[in-house]
């Protein structure tokens, strides 16, 4: 299990948790947040299934993230799906604010969740790719969204089930507590379960 706040001289306060499936000793899911100057980028991946077999291929584009973040999200996606070739595969999401243009881009493969919530209560909510990264040929589709100051997001391995996101948001709870709100709905773990939520600065 892991839990992580972090704050520190950071762009985006981000809060993050990881729960193998119940019975298993290593989780298939895997996540890399990187910040710089310029940009803040997050990535995660679903290894399909669970276990080791699912750890290896999420490793792999986790890996490749860690060693490529400065890249376009297009070309990093490419990369990705290069490196599962030969394994499981894996559902993969991309998301990286841009400092200088008050803009966000997402790209995604497979079901893994991304919402932005605003202070003006407007959601956004890419719908997620179907299928999976496997080194088989794909069609990227990278979309772009303007970000307002103090928006919070949230994106999640499918091994959570949240139905109420609007709700969830609008209590304008801060991450710690929401992080806390999400891991109290898992009573069980039936599947691999990866969140990370995020704060975006007031100005």
């Amino acid at each position: 299990m892991t839990n992580r706040i972090s704050a520190n001289q950071s762009f985006i306060k981000t809060a993050t948790h990881q729960t193998p499936k119940d019975g298993n000793s290593c989780c298939g899911d895997g996540f890399y947040i990187k910040e710089t100057s310029d940009y803040f980028l997050c990535a995660v991946a679903d290894g399909l299934g669970s276990g080791e077999h699912a750890k290896i291929a999420s490793d792999a584009v986790i890996q490749t993230a860690k060693q490529n973040h400065n890249l376009e999200l297009d070309d990093l996606m490419m990369l990705c799906n290069d490196v599962t070739k030969g394994t499981r595969g894996a559902a993969v999401a991309l998301l990286k604010f841009d400092k200088r243009s008050g803009h966000f881009s997402y790209t995604n493969v497979g079901n893994i969740r991304f919402y932005l919530y605003a202070p003006d209560g407007n959601l956004t909510y890419p719908l997620p790719v179907k299928g999976f990264l496997s080194g088989r040929k794909q069609k990227i589709q990278v979309q772009t969204f303007p970000y307002e100051p103090n928006s919070q997001f949230l994106i999640h391995t499918d091994g959570l089930d949240l139905k109420e996101v609007r709700a969830f948001f609008s209590s304008r709870m801060n991450i710690e507590q929401l992080s806390a709100q999400l891991k109290a709905k898992l009573s069980s773990h039936k599947d691999d379960v990866t969140f990370i939520l995020g704060e975006l600065p007031t100005n």
